[in-house]
């Protein structure tokens, strides 16, 4: 099939909907289909060769981020010429909802058209104040997927409609990483990876349990992987606790491999605004114990505590108390590391890549 695939994100800002698109494009690619992604790239980023460009993108905030995305008249002109050329049986849109390719590619054609929903919100005011206007649009999507149940329930709330449940995926075997000495803390390591400057990621409810986590285990290590500015991170941190806490900044695959391979636990703080967790399948693909705030997307994926412990979300206390008891407890973390390893592969593109193209097939048969 001639498969085409829209990112209203810019592929150049690491986050889950790129990562899902990326991935997804060389699942497809590697079992014989023509792919084409169209998705915002700025000049200074390297994209690979079935990608191209909708234009150079612009934040807006959003879900409590800042999304880098396209629109207006030039990008409209740069979607319908890469319909007209693609040709395409199949036309997959992610996020459909934003200001971005995504619904100016509904607006430009007639389809076949399959759209994924990623975000959750309790409730989106600006979601429902605009469905009115999105309906034309999202009234052309032949088939509906949601990376989680969360997901699911916001499109079904403001939209209508159903959708199939087919989770982001990831390749479990490029979480194979090995543990670089320099990373590893004589009495543990912990580690972190998300935006060092979006609040809802929660490095700074992390940060804050450093000094106790210290004191209570001077030879721990506290890895801090992930974009954006750490000065204010690392101002937030006492002068006498700095030596045991290292920003590698953004990573490559191989070195966030690395990371959380040789990770005694890996903290995911969020603070919400999460619709699914791949980060989590990551660090358990990699075989690290997983310890996250207990949001409704992350105990989905956590099975409800059976494949990583879960606390409350902002409470650093809890979070001080809930590292140093697992730290204390290498039978407990083995249990979740056993457990995560096998649950993961649910997640492999292996098994999922099926499920998407089932769906891509009934559509262009329609």
């Amino acid at each position: 099939m001639r498969i085409g695939v829209v990112c209203p994100y810019s592929l150049g800002m690491p986050g889950g909907v790129q990562n899902h698109v990326r991935d997804l494009a060389e699942a497809l690619i590697g079992v014989g289909h023509d792919v084409s992604v169209l998705a915002p790239v700025d000049d200074s980023d390297a994209v690979p060769p079935y990608v191209v460009s909708s234009g150079r993108a612009v934040g807006v905030p959003y879900n409590g981020s800042v999304a880098r995305v396209t629109f207006g008249p030039r990008t409209a002109a740069r979607v319908k010429s890469w319909l007209a050329d693609g040709d395409f049986d199949v036309v997959h849109v992610h996020e459909p909802t934003t200001p971005s390719a995504s619904i100016i590619a509904l607006w430009a054609a007639d389809g076949p058209f399959v759209a994924t929903f990623h975000t959750w919100q309790v409730r989106s005011r600006a979601m429902s104040a605009a469905s009115s206007l999105l309906r034309p649009a999202l009234e052309k999507i032949d088939a509906r997927i949601a990376v989680s149940e969360n997901a699911r329930s916001m499109m079904v709330q403001h939209i209508g409609g159903e959708a199939v449940v087919i989770p982001n995926g990831l390749y479990t075997s490029r979480f194979k990483g090995s543990p670089r000495a320099e990373w590893l803390g004589a009495e543990g390591t912990i580690s972190f990876l998300g935006r060092l400057d979006e609040p809802r990621k929660g490095l700074g409810v992390l940060l804050k349990a450093v000094p106790a986590l210290v004191t209570a285990r001077p030879g721990l290590k506290v890895l801090v992987a992930g974009a954006g500015q750490a000065d204010e991170a690392w101002q937030s941190v006492p002068f006498w606790c700095r030596d045991n806490v290292l920003f590698l900044g953004m990573v490559d695959d191989e070195a966030r491999a690395d990371m959380l391979a040789g990770s005694d636990l890996y903290i995911a703080p969020h603070l919400g605004g999460e619709s699914f967790g791949i980060v989590l399948l990551e660090a358990m693909a990699a075989g690290a114990p997983v310890l996250a705030s207990d949001l409704p997307a992350f105990q989905q994926v956590l099975e409800g505590g059976r494949l990583g412990d879960l606390f409350e979300p902002g409470d650093t206390a809890v979070l001080t108390d809930r590292v140093l008891k697992l730290l204390d407890a290498p039978e407990e973390r083995e249990r979740l590391r056993s457990a995560g390893l096998s649950a993961v592969q649910r997640y492999d593109w292996s098994v999922l890549l099926p499920e998407l193209l089932a769906v891509y097939e009934l559509v262009a048969r329609r």
